[in-house]
């Protein structure tokens, strides 16, 4: 077979691993592999290079995606919609996969809908996938934010602050949870939770109090209610660019004014998605993209290789995908035991 691979949505720690073992396993099969270049606008706009062996052999440590990545909706136009599906004729395509999060993924299953055969890979720094237990990226981008709140946990020491870092996640805040369990930060916000001021100065005068430093970690797409920080621009599929709310610096000057105790904010924003992958991202990269590889060669399409248990496994895109995985009742309790 001659299969396509994509990159789509954002960029992070694996998407080179994951290329590396769908190339490697395609070919020990027996098969050719295409990449196409910026997602799925590669596939739209005809955009494609050489994917060989030897060209990813080196990719299991490097950050990033050989293959570049975009939002790209390729069907939110008519137009754009007979565009892939004139690239597909013209590369002679016997499958496609697509490696990516909930939109990249959805746009995936319409082009399955459509006809063609299309097996995807789960990624997100967010880890929220429904289908799949963990995605690459995120433990990798986990891990960033640790570092960066263990940097805020020194300077906030030495100057006696409340220190507040703003971490990626939309709907779904397990960045900010992993990165407030990892660190023992005195307060978590996640977007799962509502958001209760009262209870959040507390715990930052406790800390305060008890040590003479707090450190708070908040998800970007928390809820503040009145006063939620500006709009942000949105990209094709329609999501608002959430660090232009800049919610982070809003909860610092709230915990200043309502605590009377200085504080600074942090907004690493997409440090958290760049560098090389850790070793959990790097073997679940490689499985991922191998067992996608399995599934196109046993005709199963219309499936996403997903993660359950310590199986990796093939999934119905309709069983993969849906609304976002948010973090649950178990963990929210874990947490809460631990943050004051």
């Amino acid at each position: 077979m001659k299969i396509g691979v994509l990159t789509g949505g954002g960029d992070c720690p694996g998407l080179n691993p994951a290329i590396r073992a769908v190339v490697l396993r395609a070919h020990a099969l027996g098969h050719t592999t295409l990449g196409f270049r910026d997602g799925w606008k590669g596939l739209r706009d005809d955009l494609t290079m050489p994917l060989a062996p030897a060209d990813v052999r080196g990719l299991i440590g490097r950050g990033g995606t050989i293959l570049g990545s975009s939002r790209t909706h390729p069907f939110q136009r008519p137009e754009d919609a007979e565009k892939v599906l004139t690239t597909w004729s013209k590369h002679r395509l016997d499958g496609l996969v697509a490696i990516g999060g909930d939109d990249t993924l959805s746009a995936a299953r319409e082009l399955a809908r459509r006809g063609r055969p299309v097996v995807g890979v789960p990624k997100t720094m967010d880890n929220d996938v429904d289908g799949t237990d963990w995605t690459f990226g995120f433990f990798s981008a986990s891990a960033v934010s640790l570092d960066a709140l263990e940097r805020l946990r020194d300077t906030g020491a030495s100057h006696h602050r409340a220190m507040v870092l703003e971490v990626m996640g939309r709907h779904a805040g397990w960045v900010a949870l992993a990165t407030g369990l990892g660190g023992a930060a005195d307060a978590t916000l996640l977007p799962e939770e509502k958001y209760d001021e009262s209870r959040l100065f507390d715990q930052v005068r406790r800390a305060v109090r008890e040590r003479g430093f707090a450190l708070v970690v908040a998800s970007e797409g928390i809820d503040l209610g009145e006063r939620r920080g500006r709009a942000g621009a949105a990209d094709e599929f329609g999501h608002e660019l959430l660090r232009e709310r800049e919610v982070g610096a809003e909860l610092a000057q709230r915990i200043q004014a309502g605590t009377g105790i200085e504080t600074r904010s942090a907004q690493i924003g997409h440090i958290q998605r760049g560098g090389a992958p850790v070793l959990f991202d790097r073997l679940l990269a490689t499985r991922l993209g191998a067992r996608a590889i399995d599934l196109a060669h046993a005709g199963r399409w219309g499936q996403v290789a997903v993660l359950r248990g310590g199986e990796v496994t093939g999934l119905p895109f309709d069983d993969a995908l849906g609304r976002p995985k948010q973090v649950n009742a178990d963990w929210l309790d874990l947490l809460h035991t631990f943050d004051g």
